[in-house]
């Protein structure tokens, strides 16, 4: 599966929670604790791959945890990736397996998310209103799944569609990633880097 996502900066938050909760519902409150994983010799990210392992607490106290890897991008401006993710019913475990398979934990930072499940034209999306404690801004990343590459171009459109009726423009589209913006804040302030990775 390939995970068909683009991602904008929200130039009027207020008014797109609006537009989303009048079409959508409330949504879901959720607030992701993301850990990155590499190889020592930082093979992974170094070849566009992601290994993460999030950590999603709910507002009413739920949690779960997903494990996933992201191979590299297979569309370098929307940077989708194929992807292959698993709930694991032990964070501690989960973070244990990895580590204990010589992964070192390379960057970890938090999401506040409000989450709409959207279907139409038999297609389901994830429309998610993202703040990134640290950075400045909100962002709306819509995503679709696709089944493979033949299939990445139309479901591409299908999300570029829906986040035109939600009022994002052109110019409101970024392919920055959290990663190297939070990498970035770290090395200001005297933080450790990392290499690309994910939204």
């Amino acid at each position: 599966m390939i995970e068909a996502e683009l991602k904008a900066v929200v130039r009027q938050s207020g008014a797109l929670l609006r537009r989303l909760e009048g079409r959508y519902g409330p949504g879901r409150a959720e607030v992701y604790r993301d850990t990155y994983y590499d190889a020592p010799g930082g093979e992974l990210l170094d070849g566009d791959r992601e290994l993460r392992i999030r950590e999603v607490e709910g507002a009413d106290g739920s949690r779960r945890t997903l494990l996933t890897y992201k191979d590299a991008r297979v569309d370098e401006a929307s940077g989708s990736k194929p992807e292959y993710e698993t709930v694991v019913a032990d964070a501690g475990a989960a973070h244990g397996i990895v580590r204990g398979l010589g992964y070192l934990p390379r960057l970890a930072f938090e999401k506040r998310c409000r989450n709409y499940a959207v279907e139409r034209a038999g297609r389901r999306f994830l429309v998610t209103l993202v703040r990134v404690p640290g950075l400045d801004g909100v962002y709306l990343e819509v995503e679709t799944a696709a089944a493979g590459e033949d299939e990445l171009t139309p479901a591409l459109a299908a999300v570029r569609e829906l986040m035109a009726e939600l009022g994002i423009e052109h110019g409101d589209f970024t392919s920055e990633l959290y990663t190297d913006a939070v990498a970035r804040r770290g090395r200001g302030a005297g933080g450790g880097g990392t290499g690309r990775a994910g939204r």
